[in-house]
């Protein structure tokens, strides 16, 4: 049965939320990841890879609102410290000293564990009925995959 989140029950509300506070930890962390890259990316692909990663983490500081937002609609505490959210992300802080292979690649792991972990917590929503999240995990899921797409394309 399809549900809003008024009408879930208080253990469904938590453990959505708790997994999209995953996913807001790992997009802020990739967020940060991709100004980092964006910021100190060198050599012969500089302008491509510059713009890509500036259209990453434009479009994560935006997604991070709209999955803290709906942690919020379901009436639970969205995390909100960068401490907190390293501590719970799969994806790691990189010092931006790599070359732009390896930006790359580190970028690419990171949307393919962000489409990863969305998923996992549409799975979970869809499983409680609640399929306003659902659809939101699965748009927001999307977005990291085609962002893969694009990665692993300059790999090639």
């Amino acid at each position: 049965m399809t549900q809003t989140a008024i009408d879930l029950t208080p253990d469904s509300r938590a453990a959505i939320a708790d997994a999209l506070n995953q996913s807001v930890a790992e997009t802020a962390v990739t967020t940060m990841l991709a100004q980092n890259f964006h910021w100190n990316v060198t050599g012969m692909a500089f302008g491509p890879l510059h713009e890509l990663f500036q259209k990453i983490y434009e479009d994560h500081f935006v997604a991070q609102d709209d999955l803290a937002e709906r942690v919020k609609a379901l009436d639970a505490h969205a995390e909100g410290t960068l401490a907190g959210m390293l501590k719970r992300s799969k994806v790691s802080e990189y010092d931006g000293n790599a070359s732009d292979k390896e930006m790359i690649k580190a970028m690419l792991d990171a949307q393919e564990t962000l489409a990863s972990t969305l998923a996992g917590a549409g799975e979970l929503a869809a499983g409680h009925g609640d399929t306003l999240t659902e659809d939101l995990c699965i748009s927001r899921g999307q977005t990291h995959e085609k962002f893969a797409w694009f990665l692993r394309s300059h790999l090639c």
